[in-house]
């Protein structure tokens, strides 16, 4: 299920994306208030951006544009909305997005050709381990994607390692949608309780919300972790609610796939101009299709690299790299920049680490401070210098460690609310 668009030439590809693109500047200059007002405020007309590259001639959207001008996003009367989501707000205050009827048709291709992506048919069951309530866009959209595949699924919801296995041992699902520190849990879970889990059917897991690869696709600390133990594939994904889209990996893992029907991609520096394949800058993206609340160059504020070499699945799509880090979460420690991945996978070097979080803040004198709070079986001051040994060898400087109980931690880790872990907490 590879849409031919996907397969065509990037010259091709190009020419369909500057179709779609005219197509969705027309509308919002006629139905979105936040960009009646942009395009005014800077003389811009909707006639003179023909290309890809005249859009540079449109200011970025940023998250602070969201936030303040939330409702003059929304290009449809009050009746045409279906479905309401919020943003997690992980950098911010959450934002609220409106889907009506098409748009979540879109959303449900977005995930059935994701799926596809990675290997998943009609002939799959899926099990869904993240909530598909409180407002959650992720969790509706893996279950409408799966409908529109044919594939089966299992709404368990997040966390709950018992519920998973008994799920998993009854229904016999072939993939797993999960967060990748969780399938650590249910490991641990397994081992406990006699379970083999390499005859338990699953084939791979889909990993969202932490990143299993490094910058060059391999495999990172947690990835092998997970890998070592159980042998299954593991595919990253990556989306936000505020793109309605999912960058997924085929069976090659060289990064996550571009859908050009969906999405327009740049990754830009600090001026807001393209960077050199290669390098880290930026995402932003313009949504084509989307009609309740589209974006025009919206800046995500992730860190990563493009790719543009066509892939041996047979795509010529854009491949986006593992992010690099958030721009918000910069960190300035002792000279040195830092970003919370880098950190994550230095601590999922240790076994001995239970669980841990990443706390920032800012000292007296303006510069960063970090302390990272950990639980463990084995408190002593051996394993916090292997730990300060392992950052300073791995990142060239070591922060402050403090052992926590493991309940202190997963309530930091899952405040009230929360849909997701929080590995950062940063307080600057």
């Amino acid at each position: 299920m590879i849409p031919e668009i996907e397969l065509q030439s990037q010259a091709e590809i190009k020419r369909f994306q500057e179709e779609q693109l005219r197509t969705m500047l027309n509308y919002v200059s006629e139905h979105s208030p936040f960009y009646k007002r942009l395009f005014s405020a800077h003389n811009i007309s909707v006639s003179d951006i023909t290309t890809l590259e005249d859009l540079r001639k449109i200011p970025c959207t940023t998250k602070d544009d969201l936030q303040q001008f939330n409702d003059d996003f929304l290009c449809v009367p009050k009746h045409k909305i279906v479905d309401y989501v919020t943003t997690s707000g992980t950098l911010g205050n959450p934002v609220s997005f409106c889907l009506t009827d098409k748009d979540l048709e879109r959303l449900a291709y977005n995930e059935a050709i994701s799926f596809a992506c990675a290997g998943i048919t009609k002939d799959d069951v899926l099990q869904l381990m993240t909530t598909m309530d409180r407002r959650f866009m992720a969790g509706l959209a893996y279950f409408l994607g799966a409908r529109q595949l044919g594939a089966g699924i299992i709404r368990v919801g997040a966390g709950i390692p018992e519920l998973q296995w008994d799920s998993i041992l009854k229904f016999q699902p072939s993939y797993l949608i999960a967060v990748p520190s969780f399938l650590l849990k249910l490991i641990a879970y397994a081992e406990q309780n006699g379970i083999d889990i390499n005859s338990s059917g699953i084939k791979a897991a889909i990993c969202i919300g932490e990143p299993i690869r490094n910058t060059d696709f391999t495999l990172n600390t947690l990835g092998e972790k997970i890998t070592n133990l159980w042998n299954i594939d593991l595919y990253s994904t990556y989306a936000s609610t505020e793109m309605s889209t999912a960058f997924t990996e085929c069976k090659h893992q060289n990064g996550g796939h571009q859908h050009p029907e969906l999405i327009i991609v740049e990754v830009l520096d600090e001026q807001d101009n393209p960077v050199a394949e290669g390098e880290v800058g930026e995402l932003t993206i313009t949504t084509l299709g989307v009609e309740g609340m589209p974006l025009l160059r919206f800046k995500t504020g992730d860190l990563l690299k493009i790719h543009n070499k066509p892939c041996e699945c047979g795509r010529n799509t854009t491949r986006l790299s593992p992010i690099s880090g958030r721009k918000q979460q910069m960190i300035k420690y002792k000279g040195t920049t830092l970003y919370p991945p880098a950190m994550e996978n230095v601590l999922n070097h240790f076994s001995e680490i239970k669980n841990f979080v990443i706390e920032i803040s800012q000292n007296t004198i303006g510069t960063d401070e970090i302390l990272i709070k950990i639980a463990s079986e084995k408190e002593n001051e051996e394993l916090i210098l292997k730990i300060k040994d392992h950052f300073r060898a791995k990142l060239r400087v070591a922060p402050q460690i403090e052992f926590c109980s493991d309940e202190h931690i997963q309530k930091l880790r899952f405040p009230k609310l929360s849909r997701k872990p929080i590995l950062v907490i940063d307080k600057r």
